[in-house]
């Protein structure tokens, strides 16, 4: 089954809905129309060698589950599942009785304080790592490994290139003996110390190096320096600077200017559905059913337009996990669903459509 089959078979949906923001009733002008599904493989499919749990469109901004997979995903708690589940009648654009079979009521648990407010954990962990990125200013050239040396010069240290300058000294002159007992830390020579034709390797290889590198050097003469390489240092920046590289070339450049316009030092639509989705949790619990359709529709605008502070969402956020805790803590949901409901439900729904279906 793939996408195109599917819709030229369209007799092989279950549900067909509009999700995502105009579901939640979060649409703005430049919203998207998003459609998910589920599907029942054909018979004969079913019975071969292959297995398809879900299919998509090209932009992914249509998904539809196969039944299986999609009972598999709701005994999980999955909280796009759930929502699917759970959508407004009025974005339902098709309905399969047999869907009536599963309700969203059966399979709700205690595993949504972490599906839904765990999953909202990570996205304010992935929103400080944002924030650090929009706050970055990174060149385009990574730094080199000389930028993270330094020598000790009395009681102080100065930087490598620094000395290397004062000294007339090229850095492919000199070379390095390792210090026993001292983690990065180096005897620094130059072959002007010794005979000619003394050579050596040079303190790193090339501007593309990612370390030091040691020479042969004669016994007998003392080093002019003793250097220090931070390579701990160095190979945090290299990190952070090829995460930040990787950001801004898969970033989302329309939410990301409307994030630089607003002045604000995350990425707005993100955080807002972080708070739909802890307001999600809290009526998981309180009231045992998924408000799809946001009533609060304005707040969480609110945060979209970059209203509140990163440090205000950031507060705000961890006072409702701590609530959320004691909340599921006192709820009476099951800890888990009934683990014969989801096979029971697909047996029950594979039979009834394939006796149709024949």
């Amino acid at each position: 089954m793939t996408f195109e089959s599917l819709q030229q078979q369209r007799e092989y949906i279950l549900l067909e809905c509009i999700s995502g923001s105009k579901a939640y009733n979060l649409q703005v002008p430049t919203s998207d129309t998003d459609i998910k599904g589920v599907f029942i493989l054909p018979q004969k499919e079913l019975y071969g060698m292959t297995y398809t749990p879900q299919v998509a469109n090209e932009s992914n901004d249509e998904v539809y589950f196969e039944i299986k997979r999609f009972l598999e995903l709701l005994e999980k708690n999955n909280p796009n599942i759930l929502e699917l589940l759970s959508t407004t009648n009025a974005n339902q654009l098709f309905r399969h009785p047999l869907m009536n079979l599963v309700r969203p009521e059966d399979f709700l648990s205690k595993l949504c304080l972490e599906t839904f407010a765990g999953y909202a954990k990570t996205q304010i962990k992935k929103a400080k790592g944002l924030n650090k990125k929009i706050n970055q200013s990174h060149g385009t050239t990574r730094k080199e490994v000389i930028e993270f040396c330094y020598v000790i010069a009395g009681a102080q240290s100065i930087p490598l290139r620094e000395w290397l300058y004062e000294n007339g000294f090229a850095q492919e002159d000199c070379g390095l003996a390792r210090i026993d007992h001292f983690r990065d830390v180096y005897a620094l020579y130059h072959h002007s110390q010794f005979e000619p034709g003394v050579a050596f390797k040079g303190i790193f290889s090339g501007a593309d190096a990612n370390d030091v590198q040691l020479s042969s050097v004669p016994g007998g003469t003392d080093p002019l320096a003793i250097m220090q390489f931070n390579k701990d240092g160095y190979t945090v920046y290299c990190k952070d600077f090829a995460a930040y590289w990787q950001w801004v070339e898969l970033r989302n450049e329309a939410r990301y200017e409307h994030n630089r316009e607003l002045g604000a030092d995350y990425d707005s639509k993100h955080m807002m559905h972080t708070f739909r989705l802890l307001a999600m949790a809290e009526e998981i619990a309180l009231h045992k059913e998924v408000r799809v359709y946001r009533n609060d529709r304005d707040f969480l605008l609110r945060i979209r337009k970059g209203e509140f502070s990163y440090e205000e969402l950031l507060e705000m956020a961890t006072r409702k996990l701590n609530d959320m805790e004691q909340l599921y803590a006192a709820s009476d949901l099951p800890d888990q669903p009934d683990p014969e409901l989801a096979a029971s439900l697909l047996i029950s729904i594979r039979e009834e459509f394939y006796v149709r279906e024949s």
